[in-house]
């Protein structure tokens, strides 16, 4: 991680948490010392357990799920699987935590949701000394920490990658990969010139108005020299920098480079149009490369596409820190069985296993060097550089409500609901009321 990302990472979780100190059922803790010095709570029982997730798109979890199983059959674990839209997800896991209901056991959280979870009581302590942390990557462990101590284990990182068509590129002329969005607008326009081309969308992200949006507005931003939080934890988008971020995906609306069908886009629509040769380019996380590899005929792309950094304004772009963490409910039972099985699932056997069938982001840095995996993901270099250099989204106990307004803003304008102007001056006011102590 560069000096000046750790930084700008370690300022916005500070912050963060000293503004979540004061937020939740009664201001933090049990403990209201936040040091993290102490021993973590005891977690008792064992025997059957619940994985609340997303979709397991490529079935690796499944396995390593039947592989604890095949070796705990008193403790076994089911998958309970959780709508597509992460928003849904984090619906589905607070209701289920607001009527403390058992049903849920192991959480796959979002990396944001680890401080509101934590600070609202639905998680608990885990026992720190009990995880080899200094061999995971630095940015995804701070995501699974409230207040200095550890509510999580990080078992999937993300960062932002561009997915083009390599094939393409090379028969037009474009010997190497954008690093701006002008060099990425006229790669489009060399390659719609070809035949094959002609009826291709340039480029897609995640548009929908969902947490992807959140995601890419804020890369946007990012990208563009701005920020949506400051390093003091206040929000900082009505400006010159936003303004050209968001222009960026606004203006590809309104010029087509960004089809009209992208607007609708999360992840796995846009997979699929990507897969399907209807994409020059896709901002896409890491998971999406075996899938788009595959040689089972799912995919007309395999060995045709490359992957580098995502472009920005003036240089390679900086994009926001995804991932997945592994929490355990407050309200579930067999809290010891669901200790035992997260660390099953974040050794570093089960994140080799699980990179090599879904090409998802591991949090153990030492598979990022990897001679043997990078030669079977090349990416992997440019993958490592980007989750170091990211940039968190906001930790907040309202974080619910602060995508929300992300999302409304970006997704208003990019539609031609409003001006960037108005939606950038909305979305700074609501954001202030929404951070305020």
């Amino acid at each position: 991680m560069s000096a000046g990302a750790r930084a700008r990472s370690a300022a916005l979780l500070a912050v963060a948490a000293i503004v979540l100190a004061g937020c939740g059922d009664d201001g933090g803790d049990a403990d209201s010392g936040g040091s993290g010095g102490g021993a973590a709570p005891a977690l008792e029982g064992r025997g059957p357990i619940t994985l609340a997730t997303g979709k397991d798109t490529s079935g690796n979890m499944q396995k390593l799920v039947d592989q604890w199983n095949t070796d705990h059959p008193d403790e076994k674990v089911t998958i309970t699987e959780l709508p597509e839209a992460a928003d849904e997800q984090r619906n589905q896991m607070v209701q289920n935590a607001q009527v403390k209901s058992d049903a849920f056991t192991v959480l796959n959280l979002d990396v944001v949701w680890t401080a509101e979870f934590a600070a609202n009581r639905w998680i608990v302590e885990m026992p720190q000394d009990q995880f080899d942390l200094e061999n995971f990557l630095e940015p995804a462990v701070e995501t699974a920490k409230y207040r200095d101590k550890l509510y999580a284990a990080p078992v999937y990182s993300d960062g932002a990658l561009l997915y083009y068509r390599k094939d393409l590129l090379d028969k037009a002329g474009v010997t190497e990969a954008p690093k701006t969005w002008d060099e990425m607008a006229a790669a489009c326009d060399k390659v719609k010139a070809l035949p094959e081309g002609k009826a291709m969308g340039c480029y897609a992200g995640q548009f929908d108005k969902y947490e992807g949006l959140t995601c890419n507005f804020s890369e946007a931003v990012q990208s563009a020299g701005g920020e949506v939080f400051g390093d003091d934890g206040k929000p900082n988008v009505n400006t010159e920098e936003a303004k050209k971020g968001l222009n960026f995906l606004v203006d590809g609306v309104k010029s087509g480079e960004i089809p009209k069908a992208a607007v609708t886009f999360q992840e796995e629509p846009g997979r699929r149009a990507f897969q399907d040769g209807q994409l020059i380019f896709h901002r896409q996380w890491p998971y999406q490369f075996a899938l788009a590899n595959a040689t089972d005929g799912s995919s007309k792309v395999a060995g045709k596409f490359g992957i580098a950094p995502i472009p920005g304004a003036d240089g390679p772009g900086v994009s926001t820190l995804g991932g997945h963490n592994h929490a355990i409910s407050a309200f579930a039972k067999n809290k010891a069985t669901a200790l035992d099985f997260i660390k099953f699932f974040t050794s570093e056997e089960s994140e080799k296993s699980n990179l090599l069938a879904t090409s998802q982001a591991p949090t153990r840095a030492n598979l990022y060097d990897d001679q043997e995996l990078i030669e079977k993901f090349p990416y992997l270099p440019t993958l490592k550089d980007s989750i170091e250099n990211a940039v968190p989204r906001p930790a907040a106990v309202k974080y619910g409500d602060v995508t929300a307004a992300i999302q409304e803003a970006a997704y208003g304008a990019m539609n031609g609901e409003k001006s960037t102007d108005d939606a950038l001056s909305e979305l700074q006011s609501k954001l202030e009321e929404l951070t305020a102590e």
